[in-house]
């Protein structure tokens, strides 16, 4: 009988896991029997934007947490696929920090151009996993959400790649069952337009709270605060955007900070994270970890270590996405087709040590850019998977970091250089602060006329 292999989720991580079976398949090579389920109706993961928040459709938590109006917040010359082009894909330069519709284009274009779509079973959640000693199978057990039907499937290896950005770690502060305003986590932002004209409070230093702080500063929020917990941001703000440290507690709308300070608010963001989250696994298969860049227990970032026939993909936190998705895929396929051999327990301990050690000597960004670059390096080295020039995709990632600090507001106006293909990204025919518009269409019409941003003026003479 054929291998069976098992894999939950159709994002970026499945995908990139279809797709590397999918390159060998091409070459006429034989690949083992695989099943990819997706508890959407669609693939992309969290690519997939939807007005939803809470529950979906079919009554399952909503995975996505996409906005409305999110651009790119880092260069897409960092995550190009090395074996396939944003030239190969738009066939003409295109801007470097595109708007997700386009992005999104990007990524299903691989897949489309693939054929894995066959091998993807959507509307099917996972309900529980066993693993048989004896038998050395995973037992599967799915929804088919559709049909309202559960059935059980049988496989020798399993791939979660469900991803780590859907499940809210959502605090509590004192007074916030009474706070009148609209409380939500960043999961279920899905737009700044009702913030206009509010005073808006996000909690926390994360990307995300200072994405969704300048979205609400763009689309004409009153003013922004940012509360951190440790370290500031520290960005150079604009008039109308502060930090401020902790938030302890809240009476009625008036917000307490660590500092002494007290302000009014409208409004609440949680920009506090997300939990590693996995109900369809037994404790003793389930990744326990942080958000940080190497995740105990997994050799190589990938193999569960107490159950190598498990594997992890998407699990670290992340300079690098869609081409380190891609080697550790790249990886976990040769490895389920024994072409790359796990080696002892012992060997493996001593492999995460050496990462978790380098990992904990990181002091700066930059220090945290070189670590997953030298990382991305080692997975791409142990296959097939068509090399590219990391040390120059490293510079990029510190270039963006600089640019960040220069102007938060104009960083996405920067262009790059294709580390692919050489290619000069052009400029988009709106300044980024201009543009109200995130559409596919609109970012490839033809005009140069800019769109009014009716709030500019006026967050500009402030």
């Amino acid at each position: 009988m054929k291998t069976r292999i098992g894999i939950i989720g159709a994002g970026p991580s499945g995908l990139a896991q279809l797709r590397a079976f999918d390159s060998l398949e091409k070459e006429g090579k034989e690949i083992p029997e695989i099943v990819c389920f997706e508890k959407q109706s669609d693939w992309g993961g969290l690519w997939n934007y939807t007005w939803r928040t809470g529950v979906g459709k079919y009554g399952e938590p909503t995975h996505g947490s996409m906005y409305k109006y999110l651009w790119s917040n880092g260069p897409k010359e960092c995550l190009e696929f090395s074996d396939y082009s944003f030239d190969e894909h738009f066939g003409k330069p295109i801007s470097s920090y595109p708007p997700r519709p386009v992005l999104f284009d990007y990524i299903q274009g691989r897949v489309k151009k693939s054929g894995v779509r066959k091998h993807i079973r959507f509307n099917t959640a996972a309900r529980w996993v066993s693993f048989d000693e004896d038998t050395q199978k995973f037992t599967l057990i799915v929804d088919d959400l559709v049909n309202n039907k559960t059935y059980t499937e049988i496989f020798d290896y399993l791939v979660v790649a469900t991803g780590h950005f859907s499940t809210p770690n959502m605090p509590y502060f004192q007074g916030l069952e009474d706070f009148p305003g609209a409380v939500m986590h960043a999961h279920d932002f899905r737009g700044a337009d009702q913030f206009k004209g509010q005073n808006v409070l996000l909690v926390g230093s994360s990307y995300s709270a200072e994405d969704i702080g300048i979205q609400c500063y763009k689309h004409g929020a009153n003013s922004v605060t940012l509360s951190y917990r440790s370290n500031p941001i520290g960005l150079s703000w604009p008039e109308g955007v502060k930090e401020v440290p902790l938030l302890e507690n809240f009476d009625g709308e008036i917000a307490h900070f660590s500092d002494g300070s007290q302000e009014r608010f409208d409004a609440v963001i949680m920009c506090t994270g997300y939990q590693h989250k996995f109900p369809f696994l037994p404790d003793e298969m389930r990744l326990k970890t942080p958000n940080c860049l190497y995740p105990d227990n997994l050799y190589k970032g990938v193999v569960f270590n107490e159950l190598p026939k498990l594997i992890y993909l998407g699990m670290q936190d992340q300079y690098y996405t869609f081409n380190m998705f891609d080697a550790q895929a790249w990886v976990a396929r040769d490895i389920m087709l024994g072409k790359l051999k796990v080696p002892e327990k012992d060997e493996r301990l001593a492999d995460m040590e050496k990462w978790l050690q380098k990992s904990h000597s990181n002091k700066t960004h930059d220090d945290e850019i070189d670590f997953q670059t030298d990382y991305v390096k080692e997975l791409i080295g142990m296959t097939d998977y068509p090399e590219f020039d990391l040390d120059t995709v490293a510079s990029l990632f510190k270039k963006w970091l600089k640019d960040k600090e220069d102007d938060i507001l104009r960083y996405r106006d920067k262009t790059f250089k294709s580390v692919m293909t050489g290619t000069m990204a052009e400029n988009h025919h709106t300044e980024w602060l201009d543009e109200m518009d995130d559409s596919f269409e609109r970012y490839f019409s033809e005009s140069s006329a800019p769109e009014k941003n009716p709030e500019k003026e006026v967050l500009m003479q402030r």
